[in-house]
């Protein structure tokens, strides 16, 4: 792992390459938004081109449901608790939201801008208007801007919350149970044999 102290300007941590390859394997959605990124600082411009024409095949949307459905239920417990919340926290649960809803669509991985994001699985106008108010007052404010619970974003959260968990593909194995039982009938016939 490459990871150095964070700076006023820079947060810098990654993977040599093995490790990426390892990881892109595992479909890691965090490895999966760096490499969809609108920031780059510096990268060999023909290996990322490689890797990130590797990367749709890798993703896996169950795990990156599960990815995105924990984070948002984590951030939504320790950050949206209270009466007054950081502007800036309602991105934390919001952006793992869409990309539940994106996965859920069929849509493969979603992207990493925001805006993107948004417009391909939000119908609602009067929520998107509250969460376009939402980006502005935050764009102009601080990282630590507080702000009364927004009614129709938080209203949004909570039933995205409870549907997504209700969703009945959501833990449904995937593969062919008859191949397992094969498998065991083999090595059962096996052990047999070798007696």
């Amino acid at each position: 792992m490459i990871e150095l102290p964070i700076s006023d300007e820079l947060d810098v941590c990654g993977w040599d390459v093995r490790k990426a390859l390892q990881l892109l394997r595992k479909s890691n959605p965090t490895l999966l938004e760096w490499l969809d990124s609108p920031v780059v600082y510096r990268e060999d411009a023909q290996q990322a081109a490689r890797m990130r024409a590797l990367a749709p095949q890798f993703f896996s949307a169950l795990r990156g449901r599960y990815h995105y459905l924990a984070m948002a239920k984590k951030n939504f417990r320790g950050y949206l608790q209270g009466e007054s919340v950081r502007l800036k926290k309602y991105l934390y649960v919001l952006r793992p939201l869409l990309a539940v809803r994106w996965i859920d669509a069929g849509l493969g991985m979603p992207p990493m801008r925001f805006a993107d994001l948004a417009t391909g699985v939000l119908e609602d106008h009067v929520l998107i208007d509250e969460i376009n108010r939402l980006l502005a007052i935050k764009m102009r404010a601080g990282e630590a801007e507080c702000s009364p619970r927004w009614p129709a974003i938080n209203a949004f959260i909570e039933a995205e919350l409870e549907s997504a968990e209700r969703n009945p593909d959501y833990k449904r194995p995937q593969g062919e149970a008859h191949e397992l039982d094969r498998f065991l009938m083999v090595r059962w016939v096996m052990a047999q044999g070798a007696r």
